[in-house]
């Protein structure tokens, strides 16, 4: 957001959404617009009334005012408006929302966590800078560059703006870790460091499942995808599990190159069509892909949304995956994203797009209304759609049909083939307090720190197979919470006991077992074993290698 104060909420709160959700497939680099004279006249005409009124204000209002603040204001609420995925980003949001998405940004190469006021190192990145000077995980950053980050003032803009920076600078930090009384000093020189957005690619138990998840759609996600891929390939896989659970989208043509692997033919992808005739285009399948034969299933819910639509609809469409999960959010317009003169940005909606059927899966919208928008998804907790099937309210009066013959629904993101309820059983206040101070991370972290030498004696199977967080281990996580006065609840904690188990030991294993720069194999091998959804795909694989054929 930008500093000047904006008295509006919806403004308030479109800016993260955008970055989380509307980094959106079908964002169109380096679109132009024209219009017709007349149109251009009426632009012209509305641009001087609001210039003149602005002008008025700033030379003659009583007060002292933020023209600038103002101006921004009046764009948010004029984008009201419109749909609920055009938006207008300050300069300072767009630059991070697109670093969101490019290849890599320059800085010290480390994943960290904000706790308890202070930055701690998750992991250094494989292969990056910080690794490279020994700085590790559980170490924390109380300064860098004399720039304190540390304290109340403490914030994720703040530490993006010191830890990164031009490639080749240095930033000297002071480093607290576990086991000396005294800061350490490192001196990072920043570098290139890719993001990545595959989070796992790995060959399951039986040893012709692969499963891959990919977390967004960016501009490596491809190259990413392939190279997982073709390593599962010749590790003998013979199925596969597509997990798109969470994927909020990104670039479209990343989207369709993955949905082209898996679909034979030359058929349409997916096509968009808008007011301008420019902006409509079709995109069809090109190539032979790597993988057009073998069960695929793909794992959706309500957070997958753009792109995942485009590649899980498609799938679906071709009757080419089973789609198993929760319905999808529904989203399929299309922003080109416009550079403004002072380094902001307009994502302006340009067209819808639609997938092979022919349907739309955009959800019902009325004008910019974001509340009401993405309080669908609560509406749908409110009638039941997350733990029951039947209650999941599809539009009937828009039916496609597959090319199989099957009937799937448009107007409201994709309806999974098998339904899986979302799992809230595990969820009590006690959990909530351990994920909001960050205590179960922090445990794992330590825990690893001082046990690694014992703990890489074993592979990650054997790990996998052997390994219980035990009770001794339950209670240093609950004298921890006391420590910051967690109230405990016996009743609360055997209610979160078992996940908090997983996930301490999966968050073990990602900090012992490292795995190929980007990828949490040795996370998703232990959560996997008791994922409900992954369990269901490895059920059904019979039904998805029918509709394969």
């Amino acid at each position: 957001m930008s500093n000047k104060k904006v008295n509006n909420s919806k403004f308030a709160i479109r800016l993260p959404i955008i970055i989380a959700i509307t980094l959106a497939a079908g964002i169109q680099i380096g679109a132009k617009f024209f219009g017709s004279k007349s149109v251009v006249g009426d632009v012209v005409k509305s641009s001087s009334k609001f210039k003149e009124i602005l002008t008025y204000i700033d030379r003659s209002y009583v007060d002292e005012v933020d023209t600038d603040s103002l101006a921004e204001y009046g764009i948010a609420k004029m984008l009201e408006k419109l749909d609920p995925h055009t938006a207008y980003l300050p300069a300072k949001e767009a630059e991070l929302a697109m670093s969101e998405l490019q290849n890599g940004f320059d800085g010290i190469g480390v994943e960290f966590n904000i706790y308890n006021d202070t930055v701690y190192v998750v992991t250094p990145l494989s292969g990056g800078p910080s690794e490279e000077v020994g700085i590790q995980s559980g170490d924390a950053i109380i300064s860098a560059n004399e720039t304190e980050l540390t304290g109340e003032k403490l914030n994720t803009r703040l530490i993006f703006n010191t830890l990164r920076g031009p490639k080749g600078t240095k930033v000297d930090m002071k480093i607290k870790r576990k086991g000396y009384a005294e800061l350490l000093d490192f001196t990072v020189y920043r570098d290139k460091i890719p993001t990545y957005s595959v989070d796992a690619a790995y060959l399951m138990e039986d040893k012709q499942t692969g499963f891959i998840k990919i977390t967004r759609f960016s501009e490596t996600t491809y190259s990413e995808f392939m190279q997982g891929l073709k390593e599962l390939k010749e590790q003998g896989m013979k199925r596969l599990i597509l997990d798109l659970r969470g994927n909020p989208g990104g670039y479209l043509e990343r989207a369709v190159n993955i949905a082209d692997e898996f679909i034979a033919g030359d058929g349409v992808l997916v096509y968009t069509d808008g007011k301008d005739d420019r902006n409509d285009r079709k995109i069809y399948a090109r190539h032979k892909g790597e993988f057009e034969e073998g069960a695929l299933v793909v794992l959706i819910d309500e957070g997958s949304a753009s792109a995942s639509e485009i590649v899980s609809g498609a799938l679906q469409d071709y009757d080419r995956a089973l789609i198993v999960g929760r319905r999808s959010f529904g989203k399929g317009l299309v922003q080109a994203p416009i550079a403004l003169s002072d380094g902001s940005e307009l994502r302006l909606t340009i067209s819808r797009y639609y997938i092979p059927s022919g349907r739309s899966i955009q959800k019902p919208y009325v004008n910019g209304d974001l509340e009401d928008y993405y309080g669908e998804l609560m509406e749908r907790g409110d009638h039941g759609e997350y733990f029951n099937k039947d209650s999941i309210q599809t539009n009937t009066d828009k039916a496609y049909k597959t090319t199989g013959g099957r009937t799937v629904y448009g107007g409201g993101g994709i309806t999974p083939d098998i339904f899986i309820s979302r799992d809230t059983s595990h969820i009590s206040r006690y959990l909530m307090e351990l994920y909001s101070k960050n205590i179960i991370r922090e445990y794992a972290t330590t825990y690893a720190n001082d046990h690694k030498k014992q703990l890489e004696k074993l592979s990650i199977d054997q790990y996998v197979k052997t390994f219980a967080v035990d009770n001794s281990m339950l209670s240093q996580i609950k004298k921890n919470a006391s420590a910051l006065s967690i109230d405990y609840s016996e009743a609360e904690f055997n209610k979160s006991k078992s996940f908090i188990q997983r996930q301490v030991k999966a968050l073990i294993a990602r900090a012992i077992w490292k795995d190929r720069a980007g990828l949490s194999n040795s996370f998703y091998k232990v959560v996997n074993k008791d994922d409900e959804a992954v369990k269901e795909a490895l059920e059904h694989f019979s039904d998805a290698q029918k509709l394969g054929k």
